[in-house]
């Protein structure tokens, strides 16, 4: 019996095709010009694996519509898209002809957020955005602190999270202020749209699960290397990123951000300083040029409105720089010269953009 040419079979073709995505995928991060140094560009391969591990994870591994289920989405190894430390993210697989609910408790996480998001490419090929979110503070909560949800296109009594016909993804947002103390809400989703059979895996799924893994890998390659390289046209600057280019990724919309690029000779540091409002929640952050968090596990990389120190009027002042400068409120640049930042706030009385300078830290 003659061997069969797997490249020329349907599933072989498939399988070359998201192959040859990493292949370019990797070529496009090591072509870019901010990748300088080596450093940066093994980060930026190891983000490659990292962004195609999540991409699997959410198009062929765990994407079940018809019996969803809740499962960890950015992590300590996986990291995207200015990823938050204090946040716990959870996805599931959602389709807009389907109605589901959520059953929960609320606990005391500080913040708690549900969108639901349509675009599997952040927007290269098709819209992409946020069909429905729901903050914490707007559920309705029984009085042994347990909620219901229902999730649909259809507006529905109570608790309503809404959907669009295209909505492919639910994302829950839970953000610590104080990990110590704090307990995440206790979530389950189900589906209750009128039974159907499961589906045993088929080929043409499969196939089309790849593709869709592809174009989320590169969709993601693409949109954050335009954010990087804008906030690197102004060194040493946050500022809000512009409405069209937040759009494509699938951000939520209760939190305001200021991003920027920030670069640093030897004996420089960078300060930034602010006078907080009134406000739930407020963080800064590292993250390196391909904008993944620096690595939090092992170096003082972010601080929130918990684990900052104030000064007597209020303000606070963040110092960023290789070594301690013998300064409150350090952060450290976990051996990179160079690399993108975040300050992040939620729900305050208003905005203000903190001012960014550097100095030499023999003067302060």
């Amino acid at each position: 019996m003659s061997e069969t040419n797997l490249g020329d079979t349907e599933e072989g073709r498939a399988w070359a095709a998201f192959c040859d995505t990493l292949k370019e995928n990797g070529a496009f991060i090591l072509a870019q010009g901010a990748a300088d140094n080596g450093l940066d560009r093994a980060e930026g391969l190891r983000y490659v694996t990292r962004v195609t591990r999540l991409a699997l994870e959410q198009f062929v591994e765990n994407y079940d519509p018809i019996t969803p289920f809740l499962w960890r989405g950015c992590r300590e190894n996986i990291k995207l898209g200015t990823d938050n430390p204090d946040t716990c993210a959870f996805l599931a697989a959602l389709d807009g002809k389907y109605e589901y609910r959520i059953r929960g408790r609320r606990n005391t996480v500080k913040y708690l957020s549900m969108g639901t998001y349509y675009g599997k490419d952040y927007g290269r090929t098709g819209r992409s955005g946020c069909g429905g979110n729901l903050e914490g503070s707007q559920l309705q909560i029984n009085e042994d602190g347990t909620f219901e949800i229902a999730i649909s296109v259809e507006p529905r009594p109570g608790n309503w999270l809404a959907m669009d016909p295209d909505t492919y993804q639910l994302i829950v947002r839970q953000t610590y202020l104080d990990r110590s103390t704090e307990k995440l809400a206790d979530l389950e989703l189900v589906r209750i749209s009128a039974m159907e059979d499961n589906e045993i895996l088929s080929l043409p799924t499969l196939n089309a699960n790849l593709a869709d893994a592809a174009k989320y890998l590169t969709g993601c390659m693409k949109v954050y290397a335009r954010w990087t390289e804008h906030f690197m046209q102004h060194p040493n600057l946050l500022a809000e990123l512009p409405d069209h280019m937040r759009a494509a990724a699938h951000t939520d919309p209760n939190l305001a951000y200021y991003n920027g690029y920030w670069t640093l000779e030897p004996g420089e540091a960078l300060a930034v300083e602010v006078m907080p409002p009134n406000c739930e929640y407020w963080s800064f952050q590292l993250n390196n040029i391909w904008l993944e968090s620096l690595e939090f596990r092992k170096y003082r990389v972010q601080l929130n409105k918990h684990s900052a120190a104030y000064g007597p009027d209020g303000s606070i002042k963040i110092v960023v720089s290789e070594r301690d400068p013998g300064m409150p409120n350090w952060i450290q640049t976990a051996g990179h010269r160079q690399g993108t930042m975040t300050f992040r706030w939620i729900k305050a009385d208003s905005y203000p953009v903190p001012s960014v300078r550097v100095f030499r830290l023999a003067d302060g």
